[in-house]
């Protein structure tokens, strides 16, 4: 059975399989209206999130499903202290395939185990977010035409950031990719990215602080919010959450087919006259992430696709 733990789950060849289907779902979305007839999803959501539980729901309510579940740990038997491993075992009976983001890391590899449904992870505290991956290759693509040949740069939380880990696994396969890791000195991507995925494959990559110095660079400006649910001390995430915050007068000196990409939510580091910018591209992922949900769903269930 296929499930969906790491970005590394799925070859370049079946990421990019996924993402022309997932393009002609967003371009026939009836096409696929009733393919999940009378399946199931169950999204279990130890940890708080809006965009990614409704985007999976969506996702499979869009083809006909239907969905279950929990939106946070404190509403599910976990309070009871069931584990994992037996909640897994447990939804098993019920659904067709599973959802799940999990505050601890590793927590939905160990469902896996245990499972006899296609598990996704949607989120395993700071580790990884391989749909979120999905959903930025999707976006860079349709954007630039491409996922080769870019120089990407990355801001902000690098050390906590899930999201930003997984697509710097998934980017790394791509030939011609270039890294600029762009954050305070405190919120640096762990040493184990450099040492076992940038450093081993030969990435180019250099680790800066000033964000207006390496914008003109860029192809790709990747934002990420200082997450304060990652912080055990307050005064930290006070000192650091605003250190940097990107502007309309800040783009001018930016390519002007660079594209500006965001996991959502924000907070302070996307200032709101951006928005209006052709190239802020980050609700055009929150678009995207339905689509290649879609096809994830429809590829681990192994459904016949309509022609």
């Amino acid at each position: 059975m296929k499930h969906l733990i790491d970005p590394l789950d799925l070859s370049v060849s079946e990421i990019d399989t996924m993402l022309n289907l997932a393009d002609d779902i967003a371009a026939h979305p009836q096409k696929y209206a009733h393919v999940c007839d009378g399946k199931k999803l169950a999204t279990l959501f130890y940890e708080p999130s809006t965009r990614t539980r409704l985007s999976f729901e969506t996702a499979m309510l869009n083809m006909g499903g239907n969905v279950m579940g929990f939106h946070s740990g404190d509403t599910s038997s976990a309070t009871k202290g069931e584990s994992v491993a037996d909640t897994i075992r447990v939804v098993s009976c019920f659904a067709d395939i599973c959802a799940m983001r999990h505050p601890k890391e590793g927590a939905p590899r160990r469902a896996a185990h245990f499972s006899k449904i296609p598990v996704i992870n949607a989120g395993d505290g700071g580790h990884q977010h391989p749909t979120q991956t999905l959903t930025d290759l999707m976006t860079i693509r349709s954007k630039r035409g491409r996922l080769d040949n870019l120089t990407i740069g990355l801001c902000g939380d690098l050390k906590f950031g899930r999201t930003v880990h997984s697509l710097i696994k998934s980017l790394a396969r791509y030939t011609g990719i270039r890294f600029v890791l762009i954050s305070p000195e405190e919120l640096r991507v762990p040493s184990y990215m450099i040492d076992e995925v940038l450093k081993p494959n030969n990435i180019p990559f250099e680790e800066v602080t000033d964000l207006e110095a390496v914008l003109p660079n860029l192809d790709i400006l990747y934002m990420t919010r200082v997450q304060k649910e990652r912080f055990f001390n307050e005064a930290d995430y006070v000192r650091l959450k605003d250190s940097y915050i990107l502007t309309e007068a800040k783009l001018k000196t930016a390519k002007p087919d660079m594209y500006v990409l965001h996991p959502l939510p924000r907070v302070n580091e996307i200032s709101l006259d951006v928005d209006d910018d052709p190239r802020a591209a980050y609700f055009d992922q929150v678009q995207n992430g339905v689509y290649v949900r879609q096809a994830l769903i429809l590829t681990l269930l192994g459904v016949k696709l309509p022609c």
